[in-house]
């Protein structure tokens, strides 16, 4: 039974975006470890970015540094 979580910046991706991940990630667990869709589990948690951090930034500050 198969629970993968996927996390992703809240800059709008769309419902059908967010239907193709779910879609993409059970077909590839069908297809590498012969899991069955019916109990692969995908969720999808959207986190805002001042909540996300890299390189010890919040990701706005970490797009603006790398652009410079």
């Amino acid at each position: 039974m198969p629970y993968v979580n996927i996390k992703i910046t809240r800059e709008g991706a769309t419902s059908q975006q967010k239907t193709d991940l779910i879609k993409g990630v059970t077909d590839l667990l069908v297809t590498v470890l012969n899991k069955s869709p019916n109990t692969t589990f995908v969720v999808i948690d959207e986190v805002a970015t001042e909540d996300w951090g890299i390189a010890g930034m919040p990701v706005h500050e970490f797009r603006n540094h790398a652009q410079t």
